[in-house]
């Protein structure tokens, strides 16, 4: 079964925005290597205090692990942009079974 990997980091979602809007290439790049190393699903938050979270769907722990250590060079730029200046750490999120899913092709 599939986990979902989350990545919490205080910095400005607008700088990553912007970022990322200048270096499509770049960002294309990595969710291509992403992609090629199994990625299902991502997406970037931001909130108003200041804080950047992914979240992604991966088929297991040591894809994402791959992904992210083959990508760092890559990573690295983008997180900066954004003023993450820690490097973020990953938590691996397996689903439960509660009985009440709802959504998502539940």
């Amino acid at each position: 079964m599939s986990v979902i990997v989350t990545l919490s980091m205080q910095g400005d979602p607008k700088k990553l925005e912007e970022h990322a809007a200048g270096d499509r290439e770049g960002m294309q790049a990595i969710v291509d290597s992403a992609k090629a190393h199994g990625l299902i699903a991502h997406r970037f938050y931001g909130s108003a205090d200041g804080e950047i979270m992914v979240a992604d769907e991966w088929p297991d722990e040591d894809s994402f692990k791959a992904f992210f250590a083959e990508n760092g060079g890559r990573i690295g730029p983008m997180m900066q942009a954004a003023g993450i200046s820690t490097e973020p750490q990953p938590k691996f999120w397996h689903k439960l079974e509660t009985h009440d899913d709802h959504g998502w092709g539940a």
